[in-house]
């Protein structure tokens, strides 16, 4: 049987057209939108698109979807795999960059397409985990009694089915060193109706201690919808934590992000990380530079309390983990 989120996510705008017709926007954006959509296709939910204010193209949650000429251009350092994800395969659909913890490509499938994705050229037909019913993935796990955390990641994990889900994370309940199950999803921010009756089942029965790091840039992006939707996640037992890419046109502004971050609070989610932009090819429209995202953090610290702070960070390839970005500290004279 069809459920609600499905319907919705089959439903979501695709054609650039559509989209500039629904807000209301110049047509003049329609043939740049066209050559970047034959790149990286449009795909955003109208769960996600009635928040996005009618006749500006300026609109922070429009510029996050709305495939633009700028995506065309070739910008040095700006790459294809920009975290080093295809040197770090072990298996199939399989990341293992990091000690102690897994990263699943679980599907391509996304509810929204962002165009700032650093996976937007990832082979996800040749490279996810759910092939073989997990075999590969599973059998790599089990031989590896250091591992003890799974991330689940995509595209989005919660684009694919509760049946699925749950059988993958019963799965991974047998494997006895795995201890914490991790799913990173922008599902229950564009998609609010995704966190139904069935993900909360097989979620709450969970043995394994379970972290949902959502990913939210605005703080528009969080209505009511989504914070009902925060709610029935918390009441599985699991912690929320948000994780935000620092994006020019977007959030690149003191109070932006710490209206985001009261929001998020506000919802039971904590802020978790503030990413650099991931040096994709396509998106470098949407980068800030270091000092500017430094100087952002000193405004934060001074308005708001520690626990709202994000950790501002970037993915640096072959990196232990993902690397605070700190100011540098002037030596003094001798």
């Amino acid at each position: 049987m069809t459920t609600r989120w499905q319907t919705e996510m089959a439903e979501a705008v695709r054609d650039p057209r559509e989209l500039l017709a629904l807000l209301q926007l110049d047509p003049a954006w329609l043939e740049p939108a066209k050559r970047a959509a034959a790149l990286f296709p449009l795909r955003v939910p109208h769960a996600f698109l009635a928040r996005i204010a009618k006749g500006d193209p300026r609109d922070p949650l429009l510029r996050q979807v709305l495939p633009l000429g700028e995506e065309l251009k070739d910008v040095p350092g700006f790459v294809t795999d920009p975290v080093g994800d295809m040197p770090s395969l072990a298996a199939r659909g399989l990341l293992h960059k990091y000690q102690g913890r897994v990263l699943l490509i679980t599907t391509g499938a996304c509810g929204v397409h962002c165009r700032y994705c650093f996976r937007r050229h990832f082979p996800y037909a040749e490279e996810t985990a759910r092939a073989e019913e997990w075999r590969e993935a599973l059998d790599y796990l089990k031989g590896d009694a250091a591992i003890n955390e799974v991330i689940l990641s995509g595209g989005d994990p919660l684009s694919l089915s509760d049946e699925r889900l749950a059988a993958l994370v019963r799965s991974l309940e047998g494997i006895p060193h795995i201890r914490r199950l991790r799913i990173h999803t922008r599902q229950p921010v564009v998609l609010p109706s995704r966190v139904d009756e069935g993900l909360v089942g097989w979620l709450k029965a969970c043995r394994l201690q379970k972290v949902v790091v959502l990913h939210a840039n605005h703080a528009r992006e969080l209505d009511a919808a989504v914070r009902d939707a925060c709610a029935r996640l918390r009441g599985t037992g699991a912690t929320l934590l948000n994780q935000t890419v620092l994006l020019r046109g977007v959030n690149d502004t003191a109070k932006a992000l710490s209206d985001l971050s009261e929001a998020l609070f506000a919802a039971g989610v904590l802020p978790y990380y503030l990413n650099l932009l991931d040096p994709v090819a396509g998106a470098a429209h949407f980068d800030v530079p270091e000092a500017e995202a430094l100087a952002l953090m000193t405004e934060l610290r001074a308005g708001l309390p520690g626990y709202l702070i994000p950790r501002l960070v970037r993915e640096v390839p072959g990196a232990p983990s993902k690397m605070p970005v700190l100011p540098v500290l002037e030596s003094g004279g001798g």
